[in-house]
Formats: structure tokens, sequence, C-alpha cells
């Protein structure tokens, strides 16, 4: 550093000093969130501009990101925190767009019933509010190189993945929607499905892609055409031998059409928001050491969420055991995995005296225990 700039870089860290001074328990940087909270360098958010009802409970958030926000590849997701009752929860959500040339994202919520964060952003969620961010992460991507002839199957939410894929490949327009050439490459079929048409999140969607000769559209809804059963796949998608899938919804769809893909020896990617209780775990107290708190927690149900209903403030993210960000040391007791049944245990001066790492997403109370949080 030159001797010239010297006083001045000295000038600027003295005026911070008796700017933090002054503005104790604040420091500057508060201030310029208030101000200026998409800022470069910040904590990353974003601000909501607009909020769209979809259905009767979804709802798409429009949202510009902070200046700090590094893209997307369609089919990714992002962790979205917000205050709800002043304690922070954090979401995975789809990503429903490919990148757009005004910087903004969005995405799609359904409400989930008795959810604690999804009926908050639909039904109360306004433009001008803050919400924090992640970067945007996940593999359920179409390959750079890969096959272009494609099914994806969807139910319910799970098509907000799907959405952001097909709306990149076929961008829509007032003129209707464009054939690019990043698009003519691929063969897509689309097997989606929904209780009933009126509670399908991107019909309108789904409906116009068809039209315009996009995508082949086999909607299917449970009220019409009764649940899907995937005897009828062969019939509904006579290629499905040539066609890699990509399949996104609940656990009980995609465990069967895996179940199906694998015997068939077929390529298949999935992708799951909410874990599928396979095995419920015995239930039982759930002692919060440093808390001090104790949860009664029902087997069938993932710690995390019980803890949080209690009003224990945990960490969380994916909320379906990819993450890790919900790890916490069971100091003694014995949990159990809700995917596979697996019992994890910690007795005092067995196990490590750390306590054993347990993922609260995906483990339900089997017995009382102790968790170090």
């Amino acid at each position: 550093m030159s001797t010239t700039a010297a006083p001045s870089v000295r000038w600027r860290s003295r005026a911070l000093k008796l700017a933090e001074a002054a503005t104790t328990p604040l420091v500057p940087a508060d201030f310029l969130d208030l101000f200026a909270p998409l800022r470069a360098g910040a904590e990353l958010r974003g601000r909501v501009e607009s909020v769209h009802p979809e259905t009767a409970d979804a709802a798409t958030l429009v949202i510009r990101p902070g200046a700090d926000w590094a893209g997307h590849v369609p089919g990714q997701y992002v962790r979205v925190g917000v205050d709800v009752d002043g304690v922070r929860c954090w979401r995975a959500y789809s990503l429903t767009h490919g990148p757009r040339a005004d910087g903004r994202i969005s995405i799609t919520v359904k409400a989930v019933p008795d959810g604690h964060v999804s009926p908050f952003l639909v039904r109360h969620t306004r433009p001008g509010t803050l919400l924090h961010l992640e970067q945007a992460t996940g593999e359920f991507v179409l390959p750079v190189a890969g096959p272009r002839k494609l099914l994806f199957v969807t139910a319910g939410s799970g098509i907000t993945p799907v959405i952001g894929m097909l709306r990149n490949l076929y961008p829509a327009t007032d003129s209707g929607v464009l054939h690019l050439p990043r698009s003519a490459p691929y063969d897509i079929v689309v097997l989606h499905v929904a209780p009933a048409e009126p509670h399908s999140i991107f019909a309108d969607d789904l409906r116009r892609l068809a039209s315009a000769g996009a995508i082949r559209l086999v909607a299917r809804y449970d009220d019409e055409h009764g649940v899907l059963d995937l005897a009828d796949l062969d019939a509904l998608v006579p290629d499905l031998d040539e066609r890699t899938t990509f399949a996104c919804g609940p656990g009980g769809l995609l465990d069967a059409i895996a179940g199906h893909h694998e015997e068939r020896g077929l390529p298949l990617f999935t992708e799951q928001f909410r874990v599928a209780t396979v095995v419920a775990g015995e239930g039982g107290t759930v002692t919060f050491d440093r808390a001090g708190v104790d949860v009664e927690c029902a087997g069938a149900r993932p710690i995390l969420e019980q803890a949080e209903a209690a009003g224990v403030l945990m960490p969380s993210g994916c909320r379906m055991g990819i993450c890790y960000t919900c790890v916490l040391p069971l100091r003694e007791g014995a949990v159990r995995d809700l995917r596979t049944g697996e019992l994890t245990t910690a007795v005092p001066g067995e196990t490590s005296a750390g306590g054993v790492a347990i993922q609260t997403c995906i483990n339900a109370a089997a017995g009382p225990c102790h968790i170090d949080h």
C-alpha cells in the first residue's frame, strides 16, 4: 500500500469505529440492511415483488434476489427463510422458471394442511416482504449432453421443478409459446397426476404447451380417471422403453415408479420434497437438554416437525434427508428412520461422549431420548 493511501485508510477505520460506538448495540451494517438489504456483501435476501394465486391453496411469489444471487439451473430449488411468530423457519422450494432477463426468480408454494410455513407464504405474504435466501442447489436438472426423448411424471406440487425446465425450453410470450433452437432436439411427454383438475397447479401452462406442440400431455385426475395404476403406463406412453423418466411427487408414487423402472431396466431420475413414512417409531418424550424442554413426540412424524410445533428453534434445511442441516447429537435413547426403519441408539458410557449424530427431519422417537440442543 502506498504511503499516501495510508491516512485515508486510517481515517475510514476510525470513522467506522466511531459510527459503531454511536450506534451500539447496532452497527452500521444494521442500518444498511434497513435501506439496502439487497446490496452486494449483505446476507442474501430477496424482496417479494408480486404474489399470484395459482389455485385455492397455492401461489407463485416473484422475488427480486440480492445482488449476490449466483443464478440457477432450471429444476433446482432454493432454501427460503421466513420469520413466523418470531421464529425463523427454512423450507426448500423449486424455482419455477429458467434464468430471467430481469434477474427475478419465482417459487410456487402449495399450502400444506397443518403446515407452519407454507400457509404463511401463500396467505400472508405481500409485495415488499423480505425473505432470507440461500443459493440455488439440486441435481434434478436436464443433463447438458444427455437423452432428449423424455418422460416427466409429476404429481401435485411435484410439477414445480418440471415447469421450470419446460418454461426454459419453451418460453411463453404474448404471441405464444416459442420454439427455440435449444428445444428442437427434445421429444417430451408429461404425465401429470392430481386429485382433481381445479387443484392442478400449472394446468393452464401445461395445456398451453401441449396446444403449441411443445409437449404431449397426459393428464390423470383421481376424481375422473381413478388413482394412477403403473400397469397402465405402457398404454399411456407406448414408447416408454425409449424414454428417460424424470419423476417428482409424493414418496408413494416415487417408490412405485422406482420399482417399476428397476424391474424393466429403465433410466429414472427422481426428486422428493417430503419424507415418506415407511416404518413408524414407537414415539416417546424427547428432551432437548440445553433448551430444557421436553416434547412428547408421536412415532409417525419426524422429531424436527414436532419440536418446531412445540416452539423449539431447530436447524433445518431440505427436510428430506439430503442436506444434513438438521443434524443434532443424540445423547441418550433411540430414534427410528421413517424411511427405512433403521434404529439408531445412544447409550451413555458406551457411545461417543459427543453423542450420535442424527437427522431430525427423517427420524422419529423410538422411546424416550435426549438430544443435545
